[in-house]
């Protein structure tokens, strides 16, 4: 590794005058300035991570707390989608990404402890259980923390537009002529509840029932809890026109069970989803969703952390909204 004892020695010039020129102090001619810039380049000089950390008090390390409760892990296109979009904002301001836990190893420790073991200059928190102690320690703590699909009080939150694109989706539903609308919902979360509370919403405005039996609890990417609900809900005496899927991933067990009961989407049965992602368009037919800007959720949430960071005092906290945009498919019946 290049040091500056390296550039000094090239140029024959104090270790003292490479490190101010380096730094940018002003007692280093221009001239000398941009040369030394030249030859660390050349050699191919990049400054030591810990004495940056020492002189800067700042890792320009960022933490991602980040657990699916499906397992799936960064396999989930949303949230996979979401974080690459996160880490290459971070990488463009020159931060670096670490995923935080409770382990270094076989040491457990709290997530909390676990930022001040990497010392991170910040966390981004995404699709969690933010209702853990674990979670709780982390946004009480001195670390600038960001939420992504949750709000708490004091720490700043970027937010899909879930009410919006349930919406949207219920009023192409109603224009498309159905009024017996099932939904099954994803597992409990605030993400859930807004989804549900748009739907409701949206229904009510359109003068469609809010049938309670046609309410379903079912789970975010869990295409076997959703194949049997949608099962339960074909079985029904007066069964629905028009079924709500958790997500993209989950319809496939919607789409699996309608097969299985000998019957077609959209003809005897309309589908729509909620994610767009990519698979969602692989369907037939293509799945009626709801696309979320993963890369304006992501990006948005490292500029919000990253100026919390560097600008503390000016960097107010706050819920910043991110709308999608609905996508058409052809899993929804036109009812004349």
């Amino acid at each position: 590794m290049v040091s500056l004892k390296d550039i000094s020695v090239r140029c024959g010039v104090s270790v003292a005058t490479v490190s101010k020129a380096l730094n940018g102090h002003k007692d280093v001619s221009e001239a000398t300035r941009e040369r030394l810039l030249k030859a660390a380049k050349e050699m191919g000089y990049f400054p030591n991570s810990q004495a940056r950390a020492l002189k800067t008090n700042k890792t320009l390390n960022l933490g991602v707390m980040f657990s699916e409760d499906a397992g799936s892990g960064l396999t989930h296109e949303f949230f996979a989608k979401v974080l690459n979009s996160f880490k290459i904002e971070a990488e463009a301001a020159g931060y670096d990404i670490t995923f935080i836990n409770k382990n270094v190893g076989r040491q457990k420790m709290s997530t909390y402890e676990h930022c001040k073991y990497r010392n991170v200059d910040g966390v981004v928190i995404a699709c969690t259980d933010f209702t853990t102690q674990d979670v709780f320690e982390v946004i009480n703590g001195d670390i600038p923390v960001v939420t992504i699909d949750h709000i708490f009080d004091c720490r700043t939150a970027v937010m899909s537009n879930n009410e919006k694109g349930i919406e949207e989706l219920v009023n192409y539903v109603a224009d498309m002529g159905h009024k017996r609308i099932a939904y099954i919902q994803g597992n409990k979360s605030a993400v859930a509840e807004r989804r549900l509370a748009g739907f409701c919403k949206a229904c009510m405005t359109r003068g469609i029932d809010v049938d309670p039996g046609l309410l379903l609890a079912g789970d975010y990417h869990n295409p076997d809890k959703t194949y049997d609900l949608t099962k339960e809900l074909l079985l029904m005496a007066d069964r629905p026109t028009c079924i709500f899927m958790p997500d993209d991933y989950s319809s496939m067990g919607g789409f699996n069970a309608i097969k299985d009961l000998g019957l077609t989407v959209p003809d005897d049965v309309s589908v729509v989803g909620y994610d767009g992602i990519a698979y969602s368009q692989l369907l037939s037919p293509k799945l009626t969703t709801y696309l979320q800007d993963t890369m304006a959720i992501g990006t948005e949430a490292a500029k919000q952390l990253i100026s919390l960071i560097e600008n503390p005092q000016t960097t107010f906290t706050e819920v910043i909204t991110v709308d999608g945009r609905l996508i058409e498919g052809g899993s929804v019946k036109k009812i004349v």
